[in-house]
């Protein structure tokens, strides 16, 4: 069908959707990785990591927590376009390619900080100077997840029917940026924030308000990506017939993979902590989006951490 024939509609757009609303807060909410996190924040993190009595074996859990999140950010990058091309709404498209660009401007935060925190620390520090990309910073766990995902993601473009839309949604949307993406969130707030959660780490604290700052606004995209897939997942099962218990079985199928990436032995602190709040976040995700008449949480509920910033006010 030729979409510029359509009869179907007087507009080419609905402002009044779903994902119409959510592109327009992106738009509302735009933020640069490069001129909104200011340069002198970004000096006093690697101040405070070079002052900071550890062993590189610490110093190598941050690396690892960073590598994680930045690798993630560029698979999503390359891996998200075929679900734009098997939605047929242009509102959902446009959203789509609103969160495209946001997963680049992430991955953009995260090659930053490597360059300009992480890499002069470790040369300061005596510490060998290692890539973001390093096979050590990436678990089988972690690589079979993101496997799985990219097959999830190019399998609609031999099957866009709402059981495989379902499933890469479940991926990409509900696994990868929600409980994934969150429980890493939650783990960096507590070690590296004074407001985050009481989870004990060795030594003294060290506040990365750098970090902090770009975490904050990656995490303020993310709830629109969370709440979109959610959305999507609860119309596809409400309206499409899709079955809940291949949600439920994808999701369930994932979950060991996310807990085999957070339950790291090598970590500064107890990471069973983390385990458990991934769990609790994908139970009451699948709670919210099997029950047809359940509304959604607002964007901010949806990224919330103890103890972050409150992105609605920005």
């Amino acid at each position: 069908m030729n979409r510029y024939s359509d009869t179907s509609r007087t507009h080419r757009l609905d402002p009044d959707s779903f994902a119409n609303g959510y592109f327009r807060n992106a738009v509302y909410r735009h933020w640069d990785p490069i001129e909104d996190i200011p340069q002198e924040l970004l000096e006093q993190d690697r101040e405070r990591l070079v002052a900071r009595e550890q062993t590189e074996a610490q110093f190598d859990g941050l690396r690892r927590t960073l590598a994680l999140f930045g690798a993630g950010e560029e698979a999503v990058t390359e891996d998200l376009a075929p679900m734009a091309i098997a939605l047929d709404d242009v509102d959902k498209q446009l959203f789509l390619t609103s969160q495209l660009y946001e997963e680049a401007k992430h991955t953009q935060f995260f090659d930053r900080y490597w360059r300009e925190v992480v890499d002069p620390v470790a040369e300061a520090c005596g510490f060998e100077v290692t890539a973001p990309t390093d096979d050590r910073y990436f678990p089988d766990p972690y690589v079979e997840l993101f496997d799985r995902t990219e097959a999830a993601m190019y399998a609609l473009l031999e099957d866009d029917s709402p059981e495989a839309l379902a499933r890469a949604f479940c991926h990409y949307h509900l696994v990868v940026e929600s409980v994934l993406a969150q429980t890493g969130y939650y783990g960096i707030q507590s070690t590296w924030s004074p407001t985050g959660a009481d989870m004990p780490t060795p030594g003294e604290p060290v506040h990365l308000e750098g970090l902090i700052e770009g975490i904050t606004r990656v995490r303020s995209d993310e709830g629109r990506h969370v709440g979109f897939g959610m959305h999507e997942v609860q119309r596809l099962i409400a309206e499409e017939g899709v079955d809940p218990e291949i949600v439920q079985g994808t999701l369930g199928e994932l979950l060991p993979l996310v807990a085999g990436t957070v339950d790291n032995p090598e970590a500064e602190g107890d990471t069973t902590q983390l385990v458990e709040y991934a769990s609790e976040k994908l139970q009451r995700r699948i709670e919210i989006i099997t029950d047809s008449e359940a509304d959604l949480p607002p964007v901010e509920d949806l990224v919330h951490v103890e103890g972050g910033r409150d992105i609605s006010a920005d």
